[in-house]
């Protein structure tokens, strides 16, 4: 057996638990339909992404006359993708039928009453059809420059009495400015909706009637994905900004990598489809649904009863902050953890709020990966700037599929009059980091917020991830030296505290690793407890087989890709990972090392991927409050005993669940972090203001007092 699995064969058997999702039962009804959402967009990143890299590779090793490695593993992910599809079409025909035995119904343009089909046709000239811009697929149309990844298209065949009259079109499904499901009228029992592709199928004659001649009519789905990749080698005559904008330009005319079509389409539809595509022989060909585009099944709508959602789970309150009169309080009585989305991610918002307009508050610099549409974060940084800050903001323009976004917003910032920085050419910026400077009667003093997940509001309620503000004077200072080094690359400053990719995170990860061999040799307590969302970096996962074999007890949560293999004799045996897919999507890094009983822990924005310790800018800090310390580590310890939403990471990657057995508790570890955080403050808010009260009383009793003694003096002097 190989060492190692494939990443794309990890990343796989990932998006195969979250398809374990959408056919769970026991997960409310509506939540299936959004998890097949979250699985068609998955997977369109990942043929976007990875698939177009493999195929890259395998044309090179091609033409280099080298091994066919890549070939055969494109073939492998190909083969394997489409296995995972024919389940995820089973899923979905399960679903529906689920969605039926409570009165939901996903009715085609065959299936609805006469009343039914007058109402869309109603409903398509007045809202659709004004955004339905057929092209007409002639000879000298070059469809791989017109066809969008993101979009699903109808392609339409108008049959004449000959063959040579035959014309051929394509309509993108406008789901963008238009509902993807049409609620249409039904009796009040039950709730019928329609995809906005059949109320477009029941448009057609409206579309073409008149303009061209035909006896027939047909549409069938498709759907194309191109490689994302893009040269970054831009001019140098030209600004950053100019060569990222010229850069994403190619990704619009990236050849495709997958063509996906309605199972139904006739043969030769398909190969004409193909011809002008110019698929290859090695380009991903899925025969699938009658629909593409799962992806618009995230915003599936709420219909059906309470039941069929997940429970809104209100935002628990932070005491350390709602106790103190402004953040900056808070931070100086302790350092603060926030565990995002079960604190509310408007305690960093007002944080940055409050700073833009602070009169103590010297300056403000971080980092931009992703960003919410309508961003908070932005707004205070441009409210700060136009109060006088010193605002620098770090944007990082190469964060895939938000390089547009990014792009707008570093030209809006810069309008405003804030530094915005773009980082290296050669080095991703992914660090999650934000420093604020103060001045507090005659000393400047830093305040750092240190995270694993973005400024991003949305991203916020959904990820759960880790913030750690600290006035730390020696960790707020490398913070700062983080944010000169990507100003000035070439400096190179030395870190004590945090690891910072790719000057020392590599490097002292390896020294931890091997600190724990070493005890672990001489009959000392040595473990590793690990939580990444991938792992496939070979040179750690050495290490680690090599601290497994040294008796080192390893126990990783990890979400996503795994090229490590658990389990086997005399490499891997004291080795158990886990996965957990659940409501929330999985993104902290943690690290604990046993350190002989007197553990370290570390939160990092980096996965154990090579990319991320060598070809981006991460940092992870420790966490030195032994309270807040202890908190992350009985956090990893509800996740380790997860008994409903944990499946086993084996050898082979088979996605079993974590067995429960009869009599055990039940841990769905998000629920049960949820509780046991929610106690936990209410607890601390409780002490708070208690304590809040006594003190109050106090200085009310000690003011009683010296009234008294005041009186009393006075008495003695008149007397």
């Amino acid at each position: 057996m190989e060492q190692f699995v494939p990443k794309e064969i990890s990343w796989l058997a990932f998006n195969g638990r979250v398809l374990q999702e959408a056919a769970d039962p026991s997960v409310p009804l509506i939540e299936r339909v959004r998890f097949l959402g979250i699985y068609s967009n998955n997977q369109d990143e990942f043929f976007k992404v990875r698939v177009a890299d493999l195929k890259r590779q395998a044309m090179i090793n091609k033409d280099l006359g080298k091994g066919a490695e890549a070939a055969s593993l494109l073939k492998q992910v190909q083969n394997a993708a489409s296995e995972y599809q024919k389940v995820h079409n089973k899923i979905y025909h399960t679903v529906l039928d689920e969605l039926a035995k409570n009165h939901i119904y996903l009715r085609d343009e065959k299936e609805i009453t006469a009343d039914q089909k007058a109402w869309v046709k109603s409903y398509f000239k007045r809202h659709v059809l004004k955004h339905i811009n057929p092209v007409i697929i002639t000879e000298d149309i070059d469809l791989i420059s017109f066809l969008k990844d993101q979009y699903t298209y109808l392609l339409v065949k108008m049959s004449g009495e000959k063959k040579a009259n035959d014309s051929y079109a394509l309509i993108e499904i406008p789901s963008d400015v238009v509902p993807r499901f049409i609620r249409m009228p039904s009796n009040e029992s039950e709730t019928t909706l329609m995809f906005l592709d059949n109320v477009i199928r029941i448009g057609l004659d409206d579309i073409f009637q008149g303009l061209f001649d035909y006896n027939s009519i047909e549409a069938y789905s498709i759907k194309m994905n191109r490689d994302a990749e893009y040269d970054l080698l831009g001019s140098v005559d030209k600004s950053i900004l100019e060569n990222m904008s010229e850069s994403l330009k190619q990704r619009l005319n990236a050849m495709p990598v997958r063509f996906a079509y309605d199972v139904d389409m006739p043969k030769p539809m398909v190969e004409f489809m193909i011809s002008k595509l110019r698929m290859s022989e090695i380009d991903s060909l899925m025969p699938g649904n009658r629909y593409h585009n799962f992806k618009d099944f995230l915003s599936f709508p709420s219909v059906g009863t309470d039941e069929m959602e997940n429970p809104n789970l209100h935002a628990i309150p932070s005491a350390a902050f709602d106790l103190a009169k402004t953040p900056f309080e808070a931070i100086s009585k302790e350092d603060v953890l926030l565990y995002y989305p079960y604190y509310s991610f408007e305690y960093f918002t007002e944080f940055l709020r409050q700073a833009s307009y602070d009169p103590k508050v010297q300056s403000i610099k971080i980092n931009i990966y992703r960003v919410a549409s309508n961003s908070r974060v932005i707004d205070s940084l441009i409210d700060a700037a136009n109060n006088g800050k010193r605002v620098t903001v770090v944007v990082e323009l190469k964060a895939r599929f938000d390089e547009a976004n990014n792009i707008r917003w570093a030209s809006r910032l810069t309008d405003a009059g804030v530094k915005v920085l773009f980082g290296l050419p050669t080095l991703k910026i992914h660090s999650k980091l934000c420093l604020i400077t103060r001045k507090e009667g005659d000393k400047t003093v830093r305040y750092a917020h240190i995270g694993t997940g973005n400024f991003n509001e949305k991203t916020a309620k959904i990820y759960t991830d880790f913030a750690l503000f600290t006035k730390h004077e020696e960790i707020t200072r490398e913070v700062e030296s983080v944010f000169e080094f990507i100003e000035y690359p070439y400096t190179r400053p030395t870190f004590r505290y945090l690891l910072v990719s790719p000057l020392n995170a590599r490097k002292r990860i390896y020294s931890m690793i091997d600190r724990e061999i070493q005890f672990a040799n001489t009959g000392f307590p040595a473990y590793i407890t690990l939580k990444v969302n991938n792992l496939v970096d070979t040179g750690l996962i050495n290490k680690l087989y090599e601290a497994s074999q040294a008796g080192v007890k390893i126990r990783a949560v990890i979400r996503g890709m795994c090229s490590l293999r658990p389990g086997i004799p005399g490499l891997s045996e004291n080795i158990t990972i886990t996965s957990i897919v659940d409501r929330f999507l999985e993104h902290p890094r943690v690290m604990i090392f046993c350190n002989n009983n007197d553990p370290e822990l570390y939160i990092s924005s980096a996965d154990w991927m090579t990319r991320n310790l060598d070809y981006r800018i991460e940092v992870g800090a420790p966490v030195l409050d032994p309270t807040l310390r202890e908190r992350i580590t009985a956090l990893l310890r509800i996740q380790c005993a997860d008994n409903q939403k944990a499946r086993i990471i084996d050898a082979d990657q088979k996605n079993e669940y974590v067995p429960y057995k009869s009599g055990d508790e039940k841990v769905r570890s998000q629920i049960a972090i949820y509780t046991y955080l929610d106690q936990l403050e209410s607890s601390l808010l409780v002490e708070g203001i208690e304590a809040k009260q006594a003190k109050a009383q106090k200085e009310s009793a000690k003011e009683s007092k010296d009234d008294s003694k005041k009186k009393e003096s006075k008495k003695s002097k008149k007397d």
